[in-house]
């Protein structure tokens, strides 16, 4: 029997190639991960109410802050059994919203928790602590981000605007997000999670060291008060 090689042609392994992820698109959160894994050279890509919104180059602006914020929240998972700390993981919300925050902060299913991994080694679900540094995408944290994270049921959004020097701390209440204001010692507490505090000066100030102690229940220095 004569044997027949049969080769696809290019249109045909252009049909079958993924196409890639572009900034704009309105896609399901399904495809959006298919193609995102297709693409390994691309650091960080998400999925915001159905829009597609590509990751820039990170500059030192936004790399300082985001360090100390994962520091903080590193050293406050490590005390506290139960809960988990992850730094910029893919978090499936909805059907529109897959997203990567810079931080987030979890309670375990066995403690509680609503996220979930899913097959696929995703985190699915609400996560009760989300973090962003806003360092050129204020307008979106603020806006899209911070609508998609209060319906899906993320208990607490915690946004720094590095450019504005500002922390904004929203809890869900009712449905909706309400900003929470610092203490007399210009401290913001956690709702969800019992003992973590963030000092708001020594934070915007790039004070680590401050913003770690304030953990061990450290009060900043009365220089260090918002007033």
């Amino acid at each position: 029997m004569l044997a027949v090689e049969i080769k696809s042609s290019p249109a045909g392994n252009r049909r079958a190639a993924p196409l890639p992820l572009e900034s704009g698109e309105w896609l399901h959160s399904h495809e959006f991960l298919r193609r995102y894994e297709r693409m390994p050279l691309v650091k960080k890509a998400e999925l915001i109410e159905g829009v597609v919104y590509m990751g820039s180059p990170v500059s030192t602006k936004h790399a300082i802050p985001d360090g100390i914020i994962h520091g903080w929240l590193a050293l406050y998972a490590a005390h506290h059994p139960g809960v988990q700390f992850m730094p910029n993981a893919t978090v499936i919300l909805d059907a529109e919203n897959t997203v990567q925050p810079d931080a987030l902060l979890r309670r375990l299913p066995e403690h509680g928790g609503l996220t979930r991994v899913n097959d696929a080694g995703y985190l699915a679900g609400p996560p009760e602590l989300i973090v962003e540094v806003a360092s050129s995408s204020a307008s979106i944290d603020l806006r899209d981000k911070r609508r998609a994270y209060c319906r899906n049921g993320v208990r607490e959004y915690l946004v720094w605007l590095v450019a504005e020097a500002r922390l904004e701390w929203f809890c869900l209440e009712e449905d909706e997000y309400r900003p929470q204001l610092p203490d007399a010692y210009g401290l913001l507490h956690s709702r969800v999670f019992p003992g973590l505090r963030l000092p708001v000066a020594p934070l915007l100030a790039g004070d680590s060291a401050e913003v770690l102690a304030a953990l061990a229940g450290h009060k900043p220095p009365e220089t260090s008060v918002n007033r």
